[in-house]
């Protein structure tokens, strides 16, 4: 009689099954927590007898007795286990790997795969979460929190995501042994989602850790991001909201955190920005308190700022006179060329030349004749 699989191989194999998201698969797990059991009612087409199971399940209960039952007798579970180990690893619910930040989750992930390091996952964490269409401002203030929190030993965790959560990454790779990155993700671990974000992936893999819950090859699909974003808020200490709409996806990574008692901050914003609508609601309905930077996120996980202080040094040239007279001229709000000109009283070439030099240094974005500032000059 052959050794006994460890839980993560039927996990892993169970993952693998049509229609088989993370929420189903808590569903099975809650019915049969040794998931060989569960395996083996799939292998007998009695997957769906459990009520709550069938009720999971939904449309995908036909399937999983109809195709999903001779695809099943093709899976050996060891096999897919060893798959998963090569490319990276895989721990289960009932396992002795899996990540102690998560054991006790209201609705912990029943299958992890990783790559890189998943015991960066050892210390404290922060998800810096955002929009994807932020604004320069947003980028930039999201790359500054991602750093000072990382100077600070933070780990930052997000979803890899374009925008705000890409940027919160970018920010702590640029400490040197800061703080580790933490990533989750919505596809499998050899599925890079966004494409954009390739290198930056191999970076937060190479220092840090990716996870997913889905296994190799899965596409990232629609559906699979709230269940990413209630793993993202499930590892966090803190929450901080960077830049969001009204009706932002990161909204839901609030939502997730509020379930499990995690404190929210969110980064106030310009009344009329739509980008920053959904931060100021959290503010204005007591949902978030303000994060207005790193000092106020450390402040709320009782970690001092000294090491920011030490390490987090704007590495920007100071601005000229005229240079700084036209960020003052900025007042946080996009202006063109011409306006920045009359403000400043200063000629159209003085402050063209300005602007050039401003944005080189990072204190000002263009974007379509717009300039926006995304620095102050003290900081």
């Amino acid at each position: 009689m052959g050794e006994a699989l460890p839980p993560e191989a039927h996990g892993a194999a169970l993952c693998t099954l049509p229609g088989m998201g993370p929420a189903r698969l808590v569903a099975v797990a809650r019915a049969w927590p040794d998931l060989a059991e569960a395996w083996g009612r799939v292998l007998d087409g009695r997957i769906a007898d459990e009520p709550t199971v069938a009720a999971a399940l939904g449309r995908s209960a036909r399937d999983l007795r109809g195709r999903g039952r001779p695809q099943a007798r093709r899976i050996e579970p060891g096999e897919v286990l060893d798959r998963h180990r090569s490319a990276g690893g895989v721990s289960a619910s009932r396992g002795a790997a899996y990540p102690e930040a998560l054991a006790g989750d209201v609705e912990p992930p029943v299958v992890l795969f990783h790559r890189g390091r998943p015991d960066v996952l050892a210390g404290p964490r922060v998800a810096v979460v955002g929009t994807r269409d932020c604004t320069g401002y947003g980028r930039q203030l999201a790359r500054r929190l991602g750093r000072d929190l990382a100077v600070a030993g933070v780990r930052v965790v997000s979803g890899l995501a374009l925008g705000i959560d890409g940027a919160a990454h970018e920010g702590a790779l640029r400490v040197e042994g800061g703080g580790p990155p933490v990533a989750v993700v919505g596809s499998g671990l050899d599925v890079v989602y966004p494409r954009a974000h390739g290198a930056l992936w191999a970076q937060v893999e190479e220092t840090g850790v990716v996870l997913s819950e889905a296994p190799l090859g899965a596409a990232p699909e629609r559906w699979r991001f709230p269940s990413r974003n209630r793993v993202v808020a499930a590892l966090a200490d803190v929450v901080v909201v960077v830049e969001s709409p009204r009706r932002g996806g990161s909204l839901h990574t609030v939502d997730a955190a509020l379930e499990r008692d995690v404190p929210v901050l969110a980064v106030p914003g310009p009344v009329t920005s739509p980008t920053s609508a959904g931060c100021n609601q959290l503010l204005a309905d007591a949902v978030a308190g303000v994060a207005r930077d790193a000092g106020d996120v450390l402040s709320l996980l009782g970690l001092s700022q000294a090491a920011v202080a030490r390490g987090g040094a704007d590495p920007r040239p100071s601005p000229t006179p005229d240079q700084a007279a036209v960020l003052d001229a900025f007042g946080w709000q996009p202006a063109v060329l011409e306006q920045l000109a009359v403000r400043t009283a200063l000629g159209l070439g003085t402050v063209a030349e300005a602007l050039h030099a401003l944005e080189a240094a990072g204190w000002v974005a263009a974007s379509g004749g717009w300039y926006e500032r995304v620095a102050r000059p003290d900081r």
